[in-house]
């Protein structure tokens, strides 16, 4: 869900044909054709209990072959079911009996009891909560969790959906949550500062509103760019909208994208990073099982114009949400991993080259 380095390693967050790495073609040459070939996914998971809707990849930092994928199990008795890269469920690390778990995402490094930590976030919808485990040993450090929307009086105001985390320059880190409704205003999305109780614990403090939203359906998949300080979200039935992450840099929208060609709801976003400040951005059309591909970099028009590129039809069945990285992980996924929740109750696992296809870059 967002685009992200390691110290030392370049990385980020996304899947088995046989292909070429280190394809090179220009990104101002929008291809807008429907690639019709069905690309097939090198590994499906073991199946969640109820609902799977969004899933999120931890990097291990010593070894990523030793990498995880958290998932939601999006249910009145749900979960966070963690996954290995062959997509078997570890039963110790998976987390039990939360009330309907929506999205969830990770950072790195956030200071806690003075160590830093790395931290995944799911939304609870049930409970307005934030619940936040430490990884990769999924230790709970919420004190039971972090209420949000609080105040918020209106039809499903508080109903937990989507969330990104931001890490600053500076090393602070922010949750950017949605929910069910919302006002269109400008203030669907909050944004909380992510700190240290000073017990270890880790509380949440609003910083800002912010977000346009059409009223057309609702806002879920949420999608932050930590090196180039941007958030981006679905507004279902309408676009890609694109702020500053940022809280300092104002409520401007900077882009409203995708707004055509989407057979059914706007849905996940992912990121693919092939340079500092270069890539794709990936955004599910739920209802043709296929992603629409624009460039992370704009266009020749400027930043932030992001025209198609390519569409890519994939096996997984009405993808909701998805994550992508593109560290090499092991010989499977040498140029990253493309994790995207299928609705047989799985995720699916894909090699970068086999979405990239011979139109797109991949990392060198």
């Amino acid at each position: 869900m967002k685009a992200f380095i390691l110290p030392a390693v370049v990385g980020l967050a996304t899947s088995f044909t046989a292909c070429q790495s280190n394809h090179s073609a220009p990104i101002q040459s929008a291809k807008a054709d429907t690639v019709k070939t069905i690309v097939q996914p090198v590994y499906i998971s073991d199946t969640v209990g109820h609902d799977s809707d969004d899933p999120a990849i931890w990097i291990n930092p010593a070894d990523p072959a030793q990498s995880l994928i958290i998932g939601t199990d999006k249910d009145q008795d749900g979960g966070l079911f963690v996954f290995d890269l062959k997509g078997k469920i570890q039963k110790g690390k998976t987390i039990r009996g939360l009330q309907r778990p929506d999205n969830v995402d990770i950072e790195y490094g956030m200071v806690l009891g003075g160590k830093p930590v790395d931290i995944a976030v799911t939304t609870e919808r049930f409970t307005h909560k934030l619940r936040i485990y430490t990884l990769p040993d999924m230790k709970p450090v919420d004190n039971g969790g972090l209420e949000v929307f609080t105040g918020q009086t209106g039809a499903n105001e508080r109903d937990l959906m989507g969330i990104a985390l931001y890490k600053n320059k500076a090393g602070k880190i922010y949750a950017i949550v949605g929910r069910k409704s919302g006002p269109t205003d400008g203030t669907y999305l909050w944004q909380y500062a992510l700190e240290d109780n000073g017990k270890g614990q880790v509380k949440a403090s609003l910083v800002r509103k912010f977000g346009q939203y059409s009223g057309l359906k609702e806002i879920e998949s949420i999608a932050v760019d930590d090196q180039l300080g941007y958030v981006y979200y679905s507004d279902e039935g309408k676009g890609v909208r694109k702020y500053y992450a940022e809280p300092e840099k104002g409520n401007q929208e900077l882009a409203l994208f995708g707004t055509t060609g989407f057979t059914e709801d706007h849905e996940g976003i992912s990121i693919y990073q092939v340079t500092d400040s270069t890539g794709y951005i990936l955004v599910s059309d739920q209802g043709a099982n296929s992603f629409q591909i624009f460039p992370r970099e704009g266009s020749a028009s400027g930043l932030n114009d992001h025209p198609l590129i390519k569409k890519v039809t994939v096996k997984a069945s009405h993808s909701d949400g998805s994550d992508i990285t593109s560290l090499a992980l092991n010989g499977h996924f040498k140029a990253g991993l493309f994790v995207v929740m299928s609705d047989d109750k799985t995720f699916h696992y894909y090699r970068w080259e086999d979405i990239a296809g011979n139109d797109l870059r991949s990392v060198k």
